[in-house]
């Protein structure tokens, strides 16, 4: 491993040394990170071709449907935070809906209590045709790129229709998925052939081919979203619908609406942190975060030190407390977004905090009606962040929720369902349960940071609950620790919302006795989160992107340019 490209304050005060896996990429006129190097140079190929970083990240996002399939796909759902070249800033929620036809006690809960909270009888809402909800990714995808992009769609899915065609190369990754996965999938025919032939899972670099997909793409390229909302691909998932018992109808698909936001924007020791708003936990949960941390020195106290990640875990936990009675669909409930993102909120609970003992931490703030204990999310995302030298900046976090979704493709069409239903607290009568047409709640922190107006850095991860304290995470090691970004994307994670205190591997294993003495249930895990894709934005407007070890995450930069207007190739003209 690599040293990590850094001066040594932050090292001489960490508790927690690490060594870099790998390096970032510099580059003046583009940046494209995303977790598959194909996916990264698809999204490179339209800035290169003259598009602008929608382009690029559309680009990306329909490549990765291709080489990360477990991930993301039109079938899905996420978020676009989108700060373009006029410094406007917004959010597209492409986010999954419950069907018409759902209703709040559609799942048998095998349980009331965690671990099992979330579990139902036969696994209804995490597998099989139960657990898809309307899919909103396409619809996201398309309108980005319609209002902001500057290239044909055509032109944008065609590298995704090149590497479905015509084959990718197999990761490691992708073959870990598969075989984690793999019980499931082999009851699905589609998913069976392409995934596991001869019943095992596609070895690493083996050529993969995805013909059904590649006609859905091209499809897709000529038609739009068209081909899914109204169109031939919509009427192939309506009709497994009803073969199988399913929900969603075409009605479900005719009525889908993006939505669009305004991102929270929080601010931290003169910096402003903008991130999504409700549905999504992470602007206000990250704002309040960083609000109660500001009034500790946690540069003083170190990166990956007893103090430091105590104090993390205690904001983790009070944020937890307030998010189980305060995010959710803002259709369907009032989110306080004032109150807890407010200085004086944070001071209250900072008050309560304890820096010699972990505590169990309740709500701060009352709920409207009551709110259970369900909605946990699947870690298993995409995220893609991509900037281009006119100042457009993309950063997007994508999924089908689940390791492979609901695990069911839609036959002849190669697109995978998501299990978004899985989201919803299958117990009736709460704020989370299941609703007609409420959009799932999600963690996704697609972020952007800016100084005195000004881009700083923007970045993003899979990781389902895990995702905005891992970003908040990283936020601090850049802002309080001054990390350089390939330091901040790799740095050791921790994770609690209460229960256990989770540790990755590069933690210092010495810590483990301090914090449990301080009364934290330590768990040492192999990794919190997915792969980081990070973009920093430099004074002199050279762009740093850096993507970390949880995943194929590649940086690709693009530099030079085009020739002089009046320059000619003739090796006489210079002489003239």
């Amino acid at each position: 491993m690599n040293p990590c490209p850094t001066g040594p304050a932050w090292r001489q005060r960490a508790g927690s040394p690490f060594s870099c896996e790998k390096r970032p990429a510099l580059a003046s006129r583009g940046m494209v990170v995303t977790n598959h190097p194909v996916a990264s140079a698809a999204g490179a190929e339209m800035l290169l071709s003259g598009g602008n970083a929608i382009d690029a990240a559309i680009a990306a996002l329909f490549t990765l449907t291709v080489v990360e399939p477990m991930m993301v796909g039109p079938l899905g759902g996420g978020l676009a935070h989108l700060r373009l070249a006029d410094e406007r800033h917004l959010v597209l929620d492409g986010l999954s809906t419950a069907p018409a036809a759902a209703r709040p006690d559609l799942y048998r809960p095998v349980s009331d209590r965690l671990p099992d909270y979330q579990e139902t009888e036969g696994r209804a809402n995490a597998v099989g045709i139960l657990a898809m909800g309307v899919p909103g990714a396409l619809a996201g995808w398309c309108r980005a790129l319609a209002e902001h992009g500057s290239l044909p769609l055509a032109e944008v899915v065609r590298p995704a229709i090149r590497a479905a065609a015509e084959g990718f190369r197999v990761t490691a990754y992708l073959t870990g998925a598969i075989g984690d996965a793999a019980a499931d999938l082999a009851r699905d025919p589609g998913l069976a052939a392409t995934f596991l032939p001869d019943g095992a899972p596609v070895a690493p670099g083996t050529l993969l081919r995805q013909p059904e997909l590649a006609e859905s793409l091209r499809l897709i390229g000529e038609r739009g979203p068209a081909a899914l909302y109204g169109g031939e691909l919509g009427r192939a998932l309506v009709a497994h619908m009803a073969a199988e018992g399913g929900l969603i109808g075409a009605g479900d698909l005719d009525t889908y609406a993006v939505v669009e936001r305004q991102p929270v924007i929080g601010h931290y020791r003169g910096f402003e942190i903008l991130a999504p708003p409700p549905p999504s936990s992470s602007g206000v949960h990250m704002t309040q975060m960083l609000n109660v941390l500001e009034g500790f020195d946690l540069a003083a106290s170190g990166s990956g030190s007893t103090a430091t990640i105590h104090l993390l875990a205690e904001a983790l936990k009070l944020a937890f407390a307030d998010r189980g009675v305060a995010t959710a669909d803002p259709a369907f409930i009032e989110v306080p977004v004032q109150r807890l993102t407010s200085k004086a909120y944070a001071a209250e609970r900072r008050a309560l905090l304890r820096r010699d003992a972990a505590r169990d931490w309740s709500p701060g703030i009352a709920a409207g009606r009551p709110i259970g204990a369900g909605g946990r999310e699947s870690p298993n995302t995409t995220h893609v962040t991509v900037a281009d030298a006119a100042g457009n900046i993309v950063a997007t976090t994508q999924t089908i929720n689940s390791l492979f979704g609901a695990r069911f493709s839609v036959p002849g069409t190669g697109l995978i369902a998501n299990n978004y239903m899985f989201n919803f607290d299958p117990h009736p009568g709460l704020a989370l349960s299941v609703a007609p047409g409420k959009r799932v709640f999600t963690s996704m922190a697609p972020t952007i940071v800016r100084r005195e107006g000004r881009p700083v850095f923007a970045l993003g991860l899979p990781g389902g609950l895990r995702i905005f304290g891992s970003a908040m995470q990283a936020v601090i090691n850049l802002i309080d620790h001054g990390m350089d970004l390939q330091d901040a994307v790799e740095a050791p994670r921790i994770w609690t919302n209460g229960h256990t205190l989770e540790l990755e591997p590069n933690v210092a294993a010495e810590l483990d006795t301090p914090l449990a003495a301080l009364g934290h249930r330590v768990q040492r895990v192999k990794h919190i989160g997915g792969g980081m894709g990070a973009i920093r934005f430099h004074a002199d407007g050279m762009l740093e992107g850096a993507a970390c070890w949880r995943a194929d995450g590649t940086p690709v930069g693009i530099s030079g340019g085009l020739a002089r207007p009046d320059v000619r190739f003739d090796p006489d003209t210079g002489r003239r």
